[in-house]
């Protein structure tokens, strides 16, 4: 159970709460501090960000982009265009084929310069093994937290061409995808689609924190997703928006109402299993259908156990049972063994059933054809059911069902759909250990026929509708500002060092952690959480504040910025000079304080914050610089 604490109830509360008197609020603590015990509170008014979506004005372009591990794809819609409907772009260059996404990997040579893109680079990515050339794909994984918290990337990961980062892959690709689809939905439904004002929709995993979102932004932004239309347009960064997956997938889920017949205050849950990432999110229907919203239940949660870790562990198979023969372990040798892998076995493996058939794949190299007793044959790699199974399928499976089995442990209340999406929703073996899991409890289990590109096109509806489609988001985690306050008997005991005495005699103790978002705190989307604060100002050039923020995964509440739980999100430095009460002060010679506030808004995607004076906005900010 959750320990009570005043900020918890506050932040639990489904509608805004007005708390305190704000006479009372501000204390005589310079440069930032709160009031004792003081709870963030909740505006009385519904306030938006000048970027959220809009529900009236003339029909913009929506598009949006699915950045796959593996897989993007691309989907547009205009309420007038295209009559309301989704398109999808399926002719992509270098193929006559057609395919909902194509494949994320580029081609460089080993100067470090961009030579392919898409299906032209994977089909030459056998020029790797001449040195001559590096084929990059998988790179999206190097924004999940991990690898950006503590430096540390799947080993397994493709080397980065010389002179080149993960994010300048990212933009590198992204320019290429959005080039190539400006054109296309040009040719599509003609010149008078006006691209450069067309709102953008960019999905993130769920797992993802707000640095790989903030990273993934300005990435977005370089590679030219959206720009400024016209002298005038100064926000026209607010035109990229992004959504998560799941709820992405959701929006598009909860519209097929012919696949799970879903009716207002029922309960869905969203598997959304990609290349990359499983991302788990949870929804109820509220209203009706013809004006649909769903609100979100339960924090999501998500982590790296897509498809490819599939591949990554049938690389390891094979490289174990060949390990004495090394003319089947070259690249090619191996890239072919993959291919033939991902391409037929991995969707179509059966589980159990499959235990006793044999599994063959054709070697690369016609040397060294024979050694039976690691399934050698003739040239063929013989590997049985059961291996597969124990090997590679059994330890990703079990992960996205452990993953799902927390995600309905949290909610604790019937569910009466799980719909499963992404392309690793195609897996014939996951689908049935789901069910075999949980069919029990869930009368729905249910598999779109366009699963794969739920996502893409959720979001391209999200911004055709106009309108808040999710009319509130579980906060995933809790956010804290660092604060000075009054020092408590507590804080005397456990951290002597951060007592000392404020101008006015008072003693304080120095960084106390101040909750604004409690972790499962329910918010309306765009709702702001605020928290009133002041700052002592030396003279008139001291007009900055500097705002520490923390974050932390924990549900017991931290009191402290050193406690191993709280990390550092960012240090957001508030400029202050234009408030009328500061410039009030214009001509003192002496110090003074200002009072002002600080709200954070916390999406599904990223946390932005505002600066606020007498409920206006006075400025605000997508975080994107993190210690």
């Amino acid at each position: 159970m959750r320990p009570y604490s005043p900020q918890a109830a506050y932040a639990l509360s489904p509608s805004p709460i007005a708390v305190g008197n704000p006479a009372n609020v501000h204390q005589d603590f310079p440069n930032g501090a709160a009031q004792p015990n003081a709870s963030p509170t909740f505006s009385g008014q519904s306030h938006r960000r000048s970027s959220s979506v809009a529900a009236s004005g003339p029909a913009k372009l929506s598009i949006s982009i699915d950045f796959g591990t593996t897989f993007s794809g691309v989907a547009y819609g205009h309420a007038r265009l295209t009559a309301g409907q989704i398109h999808q772009i399926i002719t992509w260059p270098d193929t006559d084929e057609t395919f909902r996404k194509i494949p994320t990997c580029l081609l460089y040579d080993k100067d470090g310069r961009l030579i392919a893109w898409g299906v032209a680079a994977e089909r030459a990515q056998h020029l790797y093994d001449s040195g001559e050339v590096y084929f990059c794909k998988w790179f999206k994984l190097f924004l999940e937290p991990k690898a950006l918290r503590d430096q540390v990337v799947d080993p397994r990961l493709p080397k980065l061409p010389p002179g080149k980062t993960a994010i300048d892959l990212i933009i590198d690709f992204l320019t290429q995808l959005w080039q190539y689809a400006r054109s296309q939905i040009t040719r599509e439904i003609g010149a008078v689609a006006d691209l450069d004002q067309a709102d953008v929709w960019l999905t993130v995993p769920a797992a993802w924190d707000a640095q790989g979102c903030a990273i993934m932004r300005q990435a977005a932004i370089e590679a030219g997703l959206v720009q400024s239309a016209h002298a005038q347009d100064r926000k026209w960064r607010d035109r990229l928006r992004m959504i998560s997956e799941p709820e992405a997938a959701a929006v598009h889920c909860a519209r097929l109402t012919d696949l799970h017949q879903l009716q207002p205050r029922q309960t869905f849950m969203i598997c959304d299993a990609g290349g990359g990432t499983v991302d788990i999110a949870t929804y109820r229907v509220i209203g009706q259908l013809n004006a649909l919203e769903i609100a979100e239940v339960c924090a999501r949660s998500g982590a790296n156990c897509g498809s490819l870790f599939l591949d990554l562990l049938f690389r390891d198979l094979i490289g174990t049972l060949l390990a004495n023969h090394p003319t089947h372990l070259d690249p090619p040798s191996l890239a072919n063994f993959m291919a033939n892998f991902s391409e037929t076995d991995k969707l179509a493996y059966k589980g159990r059933s499959d235990d006793a058939t044999m599994f063959y794949f054709t070697c690369f190299n016609v040397d060294d054809p024979n050694d039976p007793s690691v399934g050698l044959i003739n040239g063929e790699l013989a590997i049985p059911g059961v291996l597969l199974r124990t090997q590679v399928f059994d330890p990703i499976v079990d992960q996205v069902i452990a993953l799902l089995q927390a995600q309905i442990n949290r909610i604790n209340q019937p569910i009466d759909a799980l719909l499963l999406v992404g392309g690793f929703s195609g897996s014939e073996y996951l689908r049935e250990r789901v069910n075999e899991e949980f069919a029990s409890s869930i009368p729905i289990i249910a598999t779109p026929f366009d699963a794969d590109t739920a996502t893409c096109r959720g979001a391209a509806q999200y911004g055709l509708a106009r309108r808040q489609l999710v009319s509130s988001v579980v906060a995933p985690k809790a956010y804290m500002i660092k604060v000075k306050l009054p020092a408590e008997a507590e804080d005397l005991m456990k951290r002597p060092q951060y007592i000392s005495q404020n101008r006015s005699g008072i003693t304080i103790c120095e960084n106390r952690l101040n909750y604004i978002v409690q972790k499962g705190a329910i918010l309306r989307k765009g709702q702001r959480v605020q928290i009133q604060l002041r700052k002592y100002s030396e003279n008139v050039q001291d007009s900055t504040f500097q705002a520490f923020l923390y974050t932390s995964d924990s549900e017991v509440v931290l009191r402290y910025t050193d406690e191993p739980e709280a990390r550092e999100l960012c240090r957001w430095s508030v400029d202050l000079s234009t408030l009328p009460t500061f410039l009030t002060h214009a001509n003192d010679m002496a110090g003074f304080y200002t009072e002002f506030e600080l709200a954070l808004e916390v999406d599904n995607a990223e946390v932005r914050g505002i600066l606020l004076y007498n409920g206006q906005d006075w400025g605000h900010v997508v975080f994107d610089e993190f210690s």
